[in-house]
C-alpha cells in the first residue's frame, strides 16, 4: 500500500509539472496569435464550453458583466492568465485531495477490520470522519476550480486527448464520491451496505488517481 501510494504521488508530481509547463506554452502561444490577428476577426470563445463555464465566463455570462472581464482580445488576455492561475490551484489542491484519501483508506480498512472482528475504536472512527470530511472539502474545491475556471480560447481537437480521457474519469470519480458520501449517512442504521461504502470509495480513489496521471499524457 505504501509502495503505490509513493508512486501515484510521484507520477501526479510529474504530471502537476508537466501540465503547469505546457500550459504557460500555450498561453503565451495564443496571446501571440490574439496580437497578430484583428480584433473584429478573433474569435474569443470556443464554440463549447461547459455549462458552468457558460453561466459566468459565456458571451452574456455574470462576469461580462463587470468592466475588468468585459469581452474584449485585451481582456479576454487577461482572463486566460486567470484560468491558469485556477488550474494549477486545481492540480495542487488535486495532489492535496489524493493524499486525503491515501490516510482515508488506511484509517477506514483499520476500522473496517475492526468492525468485521468484533471491536470498536470511537477514536479511530472520529480520525476517519474528520479526514473524509477535510478531504471532501478539498475534492469539491478542486472540481469547483476546474468547473469554473475562464474557458480555453481554442476548440478542443477532435478524436481521443488526455483532456478528454481526464473528464471521463472525473465523471466516475465525482459519482463515486456523492455515492461514497451518500451510503457514509445510511450506514449508521444499515450496517449491511458498508461494503458499498467502502467499494465506491476505492472507485473514487482509483478514478481519481487515474485522472491525475493521464493528464501527463
Amino acid at each position: 500500500m505504501k509502495i503505490l501510494t509513493m508512486i501515484v504521488l510521484l507520477v501526479a508530481l510529474v504530471s502537476f509539472k508537466s501540465k503547469a509547463q505546457k500550459d504557460t506554452t500555450a498561453t503565451v502561444d495564443l496571446l501571440g496569435e490574439m496580437n497578430k490577428t484583428a480584433p473584429e476577426k478573433t474569435k474569443l470563445l470556443p464554440d463549447k464550453i461547459l455549462f458552468t463555464q457558460r453561466i459566468f465566463w459565456g458571451e452574456k455570462g455574470l462576469m461580462r458583466s463587470f468592466d475588468a472581464f468585459e469581452l474584449t482580445p485585451e481582456k479576454r488576455q487577461k482572463e486566460l492568465k486567470v484560468r491558469r492561475t485556477m488550474l494549477v490551484a486545481h492540480q495542487i489542491m488535486g495532489m492535496v485531495t489524493l493524499g486525503g484519501m491515501v490516510a482515508e483508506g488506511i484509517v477506514g480498512a483499520k476500522l473496517y477490520n475492526q468492525q468485521q472482528n468484533g471491536t470498536f475504536d470511537h477514536n479511530l472512527r472520529q480520525t476517519h470522519e474528520a479526514i473524509a470530511s477535510v478531504v471532501n472539502v478539498t475534492y469539491f474545491s478542486t472540481a469547483a476550480l476546474s468547473l469554473f475556471a475562464p474557458p480555453k480560447m481554442l476548440n478542443e481537437r477532435k478524436g481521443y486527448s488526455s483532456i478528454k480521457l481526464h473528464r471521463g474519469l472525473a465523471i466516475i470519480h465525482l459519482s463515486a464520491m456523492i455515492a461514497t458520501n451518500v451510503l457514509a449517512g445510511m450506514l449508521e442504521g444499515n450496517p449491511n451496505l458498508k461494503p458499498y461504502h467502502r467499494a465506491a470509495a476505492y472507485t473514487a480513489f482509483g478514478a481519481f488517481a487515474a485522472s491525475m496521471i493521464v493528464i501527463k499524457f
